[in-house]
């Protein structure tokens, strides 16, 4: 029966989410002995027993692997899934990963923020701020968009606030910063291609369940 079977292919998160989510498939019994030799110049890595196959991806990524079908399954954090806007299924929240989206900044610009005036506001997530502040608080702000250590910019005058990932807010803390306003909590969640979502419904659908017993 096994001969039959098509791969299913998962992309997962560089870092910290593969690790974990490596992890947590362990759990149900989901093993790929090949991605813990940490010297591995491999991109792919297979189970054959189980016709599974594991690559590692850049967390923007993961969701155009998944939105094309180059990868069935894609774990990755909500900003992203939020950011990339991709057409897949979000169907788990793997609930590790946790932390905030929020509008950060210094204290005074709270006042800026409540009289809805036009500011700059500093963001790796650019779309994720203008449909918070143009969709939900139908502010006009004009958006910056950064790469690097966003809150540097509102300390070099560059913008009021920033919109950014918190986790504990002792970055924040130590460069007079705070949290403003809660634009929406994140945390790690498993996408799946359409396609793939109806082709490879059993097997898919199993292994969400066995997942969602787990946690």
């Amino acid at each position: 029966m096994n001969g039959e079977l098509n791969y299913i292919t998962f992309a997962l998160g560089k870092g910290r989410l593969a690790n974990k989510t490596l992890d947590l498939l362990e759990e149900i019994g989901i093993t790929c002995e090949e991605m813990k030799d940490k010297d591995t110049r491999k991109l792919i890595f297979v189970n054959e027993e189980l016709k599974l196959k594991f690559f590692l991806a850049k967390g923007p990524d993961v969701p155009t692997y998944v939105e094309y079908g180059a990868a069935d399954i894609g774990v990755v954090g909500k900003d992203t899934i939020l950011e990339e806007n991709r057409k897949c299924y979000e169907v788990l929240d793997l609930g590790f990963g946790k932390c905030r989206m929020c509008v950060c900044g210094p204290r005074e610009s709270g006042e800026l923020l409540k009289h809805h005036e036009m500011i700059r506001v500093a963001t790796k997530y650019p779309r994720i701020a203008k449909d918070y502040f143009y969709n939900r608080k139908h502010q006009t702000v004009d958006i910056i968009k950064l790469n690097g250590s966003i809150e540097l910019a509102p300390i070099v005058g560059l913008s009021e606030v920033i919109v950014d990932i918190v986790e504990t807010g002792s970055t924040l803390k130590e460069n007079g910063l705070m949290v403003l306003e809660e634009v929406c909590p994140l945390s790690a969640r498993m996408i799946v291609n359409q396609v793939s979502m109806k082709m490879e419904a059993e097997r898919i659908g199993d292994l969400i369940r066995r997942i969602k017993e787990r946690l």
